[in-house]
């Protein structure tokens, strides 16, 4: 498994909050066990949807450990390293590979909006000293974008095995296979945007971190397998009705609890998160969570 090219469809899987707000070990590793079972490539640990800012670090190491340890060596494990700095993110790096994970996922830097060539050197440094090899992540509404002349000069480096881009920027993905694949065919294009996976699979994309793949893993599979078989007629209206949940996800909630409101529909008790609410927004929740429950109905799902 170390060696071998990512690809298919990864989960960024939620964590499960017990009553008082903490970690639900127990409810979590049941949640990973379904998602193993339904035939997911891999899982992508202390991303955006298991909400990774709302955890202290000593947490982010736990639920790290507790999925590692829950899949056991049955799919490869991503798990986000994005601390604030580059002694913290090395320090993630160094504790994460003890743990077996396959890569750690780090995101540029946030905050500061950072020139191309300070991302670089960000990146450069963390690969020089990491122990565990390295997959980038472009998500430039949260932090300073990779630009594709940044992705290619850091290809270079054997340790950085691939990129995860949530720009839902289909150019972009497009003019970053072209600059690296060729002398790097082992680097893995995954995209983090579940509307345009079809479009980003028949560019050349190697698959997706898929929020709906924590929700719908057999959809998402399926579209993966579709999209890559070139079935067009089979795959376009799995995206259709992919991009129809995924937006009523999103829509008027604040993320990811539409998501979170799902998975618990599927019957796993996912607790509130950790973002406290209004009155006002827990009545709108009350709505969305009902809008929901029909559209996973309508598609199967429930």
């Amino acid at each position: 498994m170390a060696s071998s090219k990512l690809s298919g469809i990864f989960v960024p899987n939620m964590i499960a909050h017990d009553a008082n707000g903490e970690i639900n070990e127990a409810e979590t590793r049941r949640y990973i066990d379904w998602l193993i079972e339904q035939g997911v490539n891999g899982l992508y640990v202390n991303g955006s949807m298991g909400e990774f800012t709302r955890f202290t670090v000593e947490e982010r190491r736990r639920i790290v450990a507790i999925i590692t340890d829950q899949a056991d060596g049955r799919v490869p494990i991503l798990a986000g390293a994005a601390e604030a700095n580059v002694k913290e993110t090395l320090s993630a790096c160094e504790h994460y590979g003890e743990l077996g994970v396959r890569a750690v996922a780090i995101v540029a830097p946030f905050y500061y909006r950072l020139s191309a060539e300070s991302v670089y050197a960000y990146f450069a440094e963390i690969v020089a000293h990491s122990p565990v090899d390295v997959m980038l992540y472009n998500i430039p509404m949260f932090a300073s974008p990779i630009d594709v002349a940044t992705v290619a000069r850091l290809s270079q480096q054997d340790r950085v095995i691939g990129i995860k881009d949530s720009s839902g920027d289909l150019p972009h993905m497009m003019r970053m296979i072209a600059a690296v694949r060729s002398g790097r065919p082992e680097f893995s294009f995954l995209t983090g945007w579940d509307p345009c996976l079809m479009a980003m699979l028949l560019a050349g994309a190697d698959g997706g971190v898929n929020a709906l793949a924590g929700i719908a893993p057999r959809t998402m599979t399926n579209l993966f397998r579709q999209s890559k078989a070139g079935n067009l007629d089979e795959a376009r209206p799995i995206q259709d009705s992919v991009t129809k949940l995924f937006d009523l996800m999103l829509a008027n909630a604040e993320f990811p609890d539409g998501f979170r409101a799902a998975v618990d529909l599927l019957g796993f008790a996912m607790g509130r998160g950790r973002l406290p609410r209004t009155e006002s927004q827990q009545s709108r929740h009350a709505e969305r969570r009902a809008e929901i429950q029909t559209e996973l109905t309508n598609q199967g799902l429930l």
